[in-house]
């Protein structure tokens, strides 16, 4: 997968989770962290560009992956609690953000040997 179609996706994704953080009502420390590690992703994506070697470029989209399984868990969080009905889109864009991280990551160790 292209490098630039992930960090564009996941630019989006983070467009996405704002605009929704911003119609949630209190929980305030929930809502921080779905916008800190959503936003997170592609931050780290961006960083991998400029990775000083290769283990540094995959240490970062680790990081990202990691990111992606953390926003996973508070939209999932946030959906029993009741404060927000549906995620499923949110959850399957963090899905494919999550399968790209996952393919890129692969390639790059396997480019690494």
């Amino acid at each position: 997968m292209s490098e630039n179609k992930l960090a564009n996706f996941s630019m989006d994704f983070a467009v996405e989770i704002l605009k929704l953080c911003d119609s949630i009502k209190g929980h305030y420390s929930i809502v921080n962290q779905l916008e800190r590690s959503a936003t997170s992703i592609g931050a780290n994506i961006r960083e991998a560009k400029y990775a000083h070697s290769k283990p540094d470029f995959i240490s970062k989209l680790q990081i990202s992956l990691k990111e992606c399984y953390e926003t996973e868990y508070w939209l999932e969080l946030m959906q029993r609690a009741e404060i927000l009905s549906d995620v499923s889109s949110l959850l399957h864009s963090c899905g494919v953000i999550r399968k790209m991280l996952i393919s890129s990551i692969n390639t790059a160790k396997k480019n690494n040997d």
